[in-house]
C-alpha cells in the first residue's frame, strides 16, 4: 500500500485536470482531498480517487514548516508553492 500524507504533492492522472499538479490537504482511505491555491482552493478541494492521482512522494519544505507550526495552509502559499515545483520540474527536464 502506498503512503499517503497531507502535504504530500500529487499529480492527476485521470479527468480533464490531467497532469495537474496538487498538495494534498487530506487523505482518507480511498479519496483524498487536493487543492492547486487557484481554482480548488482549501475551501473547495477537488475529491479524488487515490487510484487517480501519482504521488510524488514528497513534501516541500514550506509545507513542512506550515505542518510543524499548526498554522493552516492559505491558498497563496498553495499556489506559490505549485509554481515553485513546476518550475522546477520544467528545470528537470530541460537538463
Amino acid at each position: 500500500m502506498v503512503r499517503i500524507e497531507t502535504g504530500m504533492l500529487a499529480r492527476s492522472k485521470a479527468g480533464h485536470d490531467q497532469r495537474k499538479l496538487y498538495i494534498i490537504i487530506r487523505a482518507e482511505a480511498e479519496y483524498v482531498w487536493l487543492a492547486d491555491g487557484d481554482r480548488r482552493t482549501v475551501d473547495n478541494p477537488k475529491k479524488k480517487k487515490k487510484k487517480h492521482i501519482q504521488i510524488i512522494h514528497r513534501i516541500p519544505e514550506p509545507v513542512k514548516c506550515f505542518l510543524k507550526s499548526n498554522s493552516p495552509l492559505q491558498n497563496e502559499h498553495i499556489k506559490q508553492i505549485i509554481q515553485s515545483e513546476s518550475q522546477d520540474r520544467q528545470e528537470d527536464k530541460h537538463v
